[in-house]
């Protein structure tokens, strides 16, 4: 059975920040009284590894997600255009109703 990229890729992420939450926490214990500086430097730190060591992670799991839109989205518009469609036929019936003669 073959683990999808996503799901790689996202224990990946959280790995990259929970090891060095864990490494701060556990020997530093400054960190522990300002928890919440902690977590940015933890939250930069994962941030860089991922940007530097997960690139390839992140392509397949890019990847995977475009060809499931592609394929849920054969024959079908996207809601936009579908809103753009509606509201020009919204502004076509309203010039129209505008522009025909008044009796009078």
């Amino acid at each position: 059975m073959k683990i999808p990229p996503i799901v790689t890729y996202t224990v990946l992420r959280l790995l990259a920040f929970l090891v060095p939450l864990a490494i701060m926490w556990f020997f530093f214990p400054i960190m522990r009284e300002l928890w919440w500086l902690t977590a940015i430097f933890a939250a930069l730190i994962g941030m860089s590894l991922s940007i530097l060591f997960l690139r390839r992670p992140l392509s397949g799991a890019s990847a995977e997600i475009h060809e499931r839109r592609e394929a849920r989205g054969v024959g079908r518009q996207s809601v936009a255009a579908e809103d753009a469609d509606a509201e020009d036929a919204a502004l076509d019936s309203a010039n129209d109703e505008t522009r025909a003669p008044r009796e009078g």
